[in-house]
C-alpha cells in the first residue's frame, strides 16, 4: 500500500507502537548475541549522555541522584514509544513514509553505536536489524488495516435530509473506520488487526527477553567468583581498625561503607562485563618502556592493602556521593616508575574499557600516597558496578580526575596537549578535594532535651583535626572525633546538645590536620567541588 490510508489514526498509531516494540527487542536480541554496548536504546542513550549539556547532567544527579540512568532510559523508551506513533500516524499518508521514519531511526541508532570509542565492527548491526524489523512489521500491519467490504443494505434515504447536490456548507469530515465504497459499507476488520498487534507484541517480548538472557549469559559473575577464590593477600596487611573508629550511633554512616551501599555516580548506561582473562592494562605514550599487564600480571605484583575514602565532584554539601573502604590493589606509582616516565609528562590520561576518560596529575600519583590499581574492596573483587576487575583508586582528588572504573589503558602526556571526559565539558583539570563535613543525625525531627548530634567529615591525605557544631546563632562547640587509621578516610564526629521545642538550624564545619577550616561560602559543584556549610532544619516536638 503506498497511497494515503483510510485507516483510523488510533489503528494506525498502535501499527507504529507495535512496530516500534518489534524493533526494540529484534535489537535486544541482536545485542545480545554480539555484546556491549551495542543495544539500539544503550546505543541512543549513551549518545544522550555525551551530548548533554554539563548544566543538565548536573540537573539530573543533583535530582535522581543515582537513578539519573533509570531515568534517562525510561524517557527514551517514552520519546521511542511517541514518535513511533507519530511514524504510524505518519504512515496514514504514505506508508513508505513510515517505514522510511522507522528506517532513519534505525540508522541514528546505528550512528550512535558506532560512534563509541569502544564500537566495533558489528555494533551497527543491531539498530539496522532492528529498523528492518520495525519497517517490515509496520507493512505487514497496514496490510491488516486495508478496509473489507462488508455486505449491507441499499442506503435508505432519509426525507429529512437534502439532496447531497444540494447539501450547503463544507464537506463532512472523514468517519472512519466505515467508509462508503459504492453501495457497500466498509470498514477495517479489527480482529485481523488486534490479532497481528498481539503477534507483533509476542515477538517483542520473546526477542527482549531471549536478548536480555543472552546478555546475561555474558557476565562476568563466574570469572569474578573464580577471582574472589584465588583473591591475593597483601604484602603489608594493614593492622584491624582501631576500636573507636565507629561510634555505633544510630543513622549515622558506618566507618565502612558496605560495597552496596557505596555511590556510584558514572556515564555508563550498560556495565562492561569486562573478562580478567582476557583484560590487560597497557601504560604507554611518555614513557621509556611501554608495558602491557594481564590480570595475572598484575596480581604477581606487591599487593597493598589501603584504606580509602572517595568523593564525587558533583556531590552537594551534605550529599551521599562519599563513601569509605578498604582496598586491594597494586601501586600505580610503581607500575608507572618501571615504565619510566619522561621529562615533562604530567599527566596520566586513563581510559576505561566503555572509552571514558579521565586526566590525573602525575605528581600526586607519585608523591608517596596509596594510589592504586585496584581489584577488590572491602575484601572481595570489585563489584562489575566498582570497576571489575581493575579501576584506579587516589586518594585527595575527586573520582572525575582519577577513580577511573574498568581501566585498560593509561597514557602519559600533558594537560596542555590532551584533556579529559569532563574537562572537556567545563570542569577544572585536577580536581583535588576539599575539606568537607555532613550532618548525618539527627534529620527532619527529633525529641526536645538531650540530643547527640552526628555525622563524618574527610579531607583525604591531610586529614580532620577538628569538627565545630553551630545550633541556630549560637557559639560554635567543638564535637568528639572518632579514632581513624589514617589522614585517607573520613572520620566520625559526635557531640551531645540540648534542643528546646521548636525549629532549629544545625550547622558543621571541619578543620583539616594544615589548619584550614571550611569555608562558609556556599558554591555549586561545579567545576570543582562544592563549598559551604551544611545546615540541617529539624523541628523538635
Amino acid at each position: 500500500m503506498t497511497s494515503r490510508s483510510t485507516a483510523p489514526p488510533w489503528a494506525a498509531a498502535l501499527a507504529g507502537l507495535t512496530a516500534a516494540a518489534v524493533a526494540v527487542g529484534v535489537g535486544q536480541l541482536a545485542s545480545g548475541v554480539i555484546g556491549g554496548d551495542s543495544s539500539p536504546v544503550v546505543a541512543v542513550g549513551n549518545a544522550a549522555v555525551d551530548l548533554s549539556p554539563a548544566w543538565l547532567k548536573n540537573w539530573a544527579i543533583a535530582t535522581f541522584g543515582e537513578n539519573d540512568k533509570v531515568v534517562l532510559l525510561g524517557g527514551i523508551f517514552v520519546v521511542i514509544a511517541l514518535l513511533a506513533a507519530g511514524f504510524g500516524v505518519l504512515a496514514r499518508i504514505r506508508l513508505g513514509y513510515g517505514r522510511l521514519a522507522l528506517l532513519a531511526f534505525g540508522v541514528l541508532g546505528a550512528w550512535a553505536a558506532a560512534t563509541r570509542p569502544d564500537a566495533g565492527m558489528l555494533d551497527v548491526l543491531p539498530s539496522l536489524l532492528a529498523a528492518w524489523a520495525g519497517a517490515s512489521t509496520l507493512s505487514r500491519l497496514f496490510r491488516r488495516l486495508e478496509p473489507v467490504e462488508e455486505p449491507g443494505e441499499e442506503p435508505v434515504e432519509n426525507p429529512m435530509e437534502e439532496p447531497a447536490e444540494e447539501a450547503a456548507g463544507p464537506e463532512p469530515l472523514e468517519q472512519p473506520p466505515v467508509m462508503l465504497a459504492g453501495e457497500r459499507l466498509r470498514t477495517i476488520d479489527r480482529r485481523r488487526l488486534f490479532t497481528g498487534i498481539a503477534t507483533g507484541a509476542g515477538v517483542a517480548v520473546v526477542t527482549g527477553a531471549a536478548g536480555v538472557w543472552i546478555g546475561d549469559r555474558n557476565n562476568v559473575a563466574a570469572e569474578r567468583a573464580q577471582v574472589a577464590a584465588e583473591l591475593p593477600k597483601p604484602a603489608k596487611p594493614l593492622p584491624p581498625l582501631p576500636a573507636g573508629v565507629d561510634f555505633r550511633v544510630p543513622n549515622l554512616s558506618p566507618f565502612v561503607t558496605p560495597n552496596h551501599d557505596f555511590y556510584r555516580v558514572d556515564t555508563a548506561l550498560a556495565l562492561p562485563n569486562v573478562d580478567p582473562n582476557t583484560w590487560t592494562l597497557k601504560i604507554h605514550g611518555m614513557v621509556d618502556r611501554p608495558i602491557e599487564l594481564t590480570f595475572a600480571d598484575l596480581l604477581k605484583r606487591p599487593i597493598v592493602e589501603a584504606d580509602l575514602t572517595l568523593a564525587c565532584v558533583s556531590n552537594p554539601v551534605g550529599g551521599p556521593y562519599v563513601g569509605n573502604a578498604r582496598w586491594l590493589g597494586v601501586a600505580m606509582a610503581g607500575v608507572l616508575r618501571e615504565a619510566g616516565i619522561k621529562a615533562g609528562a604530567d599527566m596520566l590520561l586513563s581510559t576505561s574499557a566503555d572509552g571514558w576518560t579521565a586526566g590525573t596529575p602525575v605528581e600526586v600519583v607519585m608523591d608517596g600516597r596509596n594510589a592504586l590499581f585496584a581489584f577488590a574492596m572491602n575484601g572481595e573483587p570489585l563489584p562489575v558496578a566498582h570497576g571489575f576487575p581493575v579501576r584506579q583508586v587516589v586518594p585527595g582528588l575527586y573520582g572525575y580526575v582519577s577513580a577511573t572504573k574498568w581501566v585498560v589503558d593509561v597514557k602519559l602526556t600533558r594537560f596542555d596537549e590532551e584533556t579529559a571526559y569532563w574537562t572537556d565539558r567545563g570542569w577544572d583539570a585536577k580536581g583535588p578535594i576539599k575539606t568537607q563535613s555532613r550532618i548525618d543525625t539527627p534529620r527532619n525531627k527529633t525529641k526536645p532535651g538531650r540530643n547527640v548530634i552526628a555525622g563524618v567529615a574527610w579531607a583525604q591525605t591531610k586529614g580532620i583535626a577538628k569538627v565545630e557544631v553551630k545550633v541556630d546563632d549560637g557559639p560554635w562547640q567543638e564535637a568528639k572525633l572518632a579514632e581513624v587509621p589514617g589522614l585517607d578516610t573520613w572520620r566520625q564526629w559526635s557531640i551531645e546538645v540540648d534542643l528546646a521545642s521548636g525549629l532549629h538550624n544545625l550547622s558543621c564545619r571541619a578543620t583539616d590536620e594544615t589548619g584550614e577550616t571550611q569555608t562558609d561560602r556556599g558554591a555549586p559543584p561545579e567545576p570543582n567541588g562544592a563549598t559551604g556549610y551544611h545546615q540541617v532544619l529539624i523541628e523538635t516536638t
